[in-house]
């Protein structure tokens, strides 16, 4: 039981930071953890009481990541990556109510300012960094397209 409660407040630390996912958790406390289960007891108790929610997580991260200028293709990924299951995803990206066209245009301006791209050349070389981003082939044709950035 000793394994479990430092186990317990290590993670409580850890969430008292900024949220984490289960996944994240558990790769952090693995190498503290003795056996396998004291590992998963201590997340499911940390489930159950409220305290680590991947929902919770997945919405918090959507928002920094929107903040910084990513498009929903990378955020996904990166969500992805962290462990978080694709249905609350999905629920996350829904719930941050995030024009993505308006957010590529506003990436775009930001970036390389309102005037469309002067030649081929210019416009593939935006289209990568709003692809790397995470925009989606429409949402970059439409921010670098948009006649109206001027008035952005």
């Amino acid at each position: 039981m000793e394994v479990e409660q430092e186990l317990y407040e290590v993670a409580i630390g850890l969430l008292a930071r900024r949220e984490h996912s289960r996944r994240e958790l558990s790769d952090k406390l693995r190498g503290r953890a003795g056996d396998g289960g004291a590992l998963d007891r201590v997340l499911d108790r940390l489930a159950e009481e409220g305290l680590q929610s991947d929902v919770r997580f997945a919405a918090s991260f959507v928002r920094a990541r929107v903040e910084r200028g990513q498009g929903s293709l990378r955020i996904r990924q990166e969500l992805g990556q962290k462990g978080v299951d694709s249905e609350t995803q999905a629920l996350a990206l829904e719930d941050c109510e995030v024009d993505w066209f308006e957010r590529a245009l506003a990436v775009k301006v930001k970036r390389f300012g309102g005037a469309p791209p002067e030649d081929r050349r210019e416009y593939a070389r935006q289209a990568r960094f709003l692809s790397y981003r995470g925009f989606t082939g429409e949402q970059v044709q439409y921010a670098l397209e948009n006649r109206d950035a001027l008035d952005f």
